[in-house]
């Protein structure tokens, strides 16, 4: 992407208002306040206190409204409510308000990626694809020809350089940090990016919106999949993909009942398995614990931390690196294989092709193809790459399991 117009960010202090000076000195430095950057606005009050502070910084304010979903008579996609929530505060804040529609490039790059994984048994990170493809991509470029020299998000997260090398830096509130879903994002962008709320904390993030009366400083934080929304994933998904059901096993090939398809599971998963009472089996919940594609099979089990579910090792796909190559062929750092996972101390070496081989201290529950392992070094985020297959240790068990591949 050619990039003239953005100014490569040196090393400086923060020119932010006396509230978060303090939290975010020396971080994202600005050439100089007079400088247009557009912000990803989304509606909600982590977008508008990121405006709010830009601007306060004496920034010339863009904000860039994306829609990224239509769909006809969808009662529950929320764009248009938040569009004029977007709107009312660009309006309190007199700052220009851009609307523009990628939703053909997401259902190009993440909404049809997201299909395909989930027709091959893997479960997939649609907000990681979303990140890279649309946010750090197509919408990345818009800004650039609205004449942006910085782009910005209200992520939770922190960026800085250090000997002219950019690193993403999780954010001051590790509860809320989402450096794992900006794992892929090139580290040549990220240097032209600016994190206004990665050096505050929820609470204070709320606090300003209130005090500053932004309209959503009360409104309510958006969750789940943003194609989704509040609908049953059941009920969205059999619209692209027909169901197809077959027998739910325990690991000997006992029967216990019939599955809707092998989509609608991920690994650990308690609820939705409609299996009640089964004779001969104790009265405890069931876990999925494989996915048999070949023969359609949905493998599950009682214990919630059976050997099944447990691995010491898992290769990935080819890894992406915010620095642009890996810190060595063969290294210690943490690993997370899901958002909410606490950090895993681990073993990772990286194969000719740039796929990873992770082994960790401790045995992990459910570690599931197609989801992100993400690597850390304190609050450095590494980079990461999509888990392709489980590996098992005979600490752990030593029964074969079939566990689908990333192609």
């Amino acid at each position: 992407m050619g990039s003239r117009r953005f100014r490569e960010r040196p090393p400086g202090a923060m020119t932010w208002p006396q509230t978060v000076q303090q939290d975010t000195a020396g971080y994202n430095a600005p050439v100089s306040t007079r400088e247009r950057v557009v912000l990803g606005i989304s509606g909600g009050v982590d977008s508008a206190v990121s405006a709010a502070l830009l601007k306060d910084a004496g920034y010339d304010v863009h904000a860039l409204f994306m829609r990224n979903w239509e769909a006809d008579d969808d009662a529950y996609c929320t764009a248009a409510a938040d569009l004029q929530d977007a709107r009312r505060v660009c309006d309190e804040l007199g700052i220009p308000l851009h609307a523009v529609s990628f939703a053909a490039e997401y259902r190009e790059r993440v909404f049809r990626h997201f299909l395909d994984e989930l027709a091959a048994g893997r479960t997939p990170n649609p907000d990681v694809a979303c990140n890279r493809e649309i946010k750090f991509g197509v919408c990345f470029e818009h800004a650039e020809r609205l004449g942006a020299s910085w782009f910005a998000t209200g992520h939770y997260a922190r960026t800085s350089i250090v000997d002219g090398q950019v690193q993403l830096l999780r954010a001051a509130d590790r509860a809320k940090d989402q450096t794992y879903f900006l794992h892929t994002v090139p580290g040549a962008l990220l240097a032209r990016t600016l994190f206004p709320i990665g050096g505050l904390s929820k609470v204070e993030v709320r606090r300003i919106a209130h005090e500053r009366a932004l309209p959503v400083h009360d409104k309510r934080d958006s969750t789940g999949i943003c194609f989704i929304g509040e609908r049953p994933f059941a009920e969205f998904l059999a619209n692209y993909l027909p169901a197809q059901p077959g027998a739910i096993e325990t690991p000997d090939g006992r029967r216990l009942g019939t599955h809707r398809g092998l989509m609608y599971y991920t690994l650990g998963q308690r609820q939705g398995l409609e299996l009640g009472g089964v004779r001969g089996a104790a009265e405890a919940p069931w876990y999925v614990a494989d996915k048999d594609l070949a023969r359609n099979v949905l493998v599950v089990v009682q214990d919630h931390d059976h050997p099944l579910l447990l691995s010491l090792e898992f290769d990935t796909a080819a890894a992406h690196w915010i620095a642009g190559r890996p810190p060595g062929a063969r290294f210690e750092c943490t690993v997370k294989t899901r958002y909410r996972q606490p950090d895993q101390p681990c073993v990772v070496e990286i194969s000719a092709d740039g796929s990873c081989q992770v082994r960790t201290r401790d045995p992990q529950r459910a570690v599931t193809p197609g989801q992100s392992a993400v690597f850390y070094a304190g609050d450095t985020c590494l980079g990461g790459a999509v888990i392709a297959r489980r590996r098992y240790n005979s600490a752990v068990h030593s029964g074969p399991i079939v566990s689908p591949e990333v192609a």
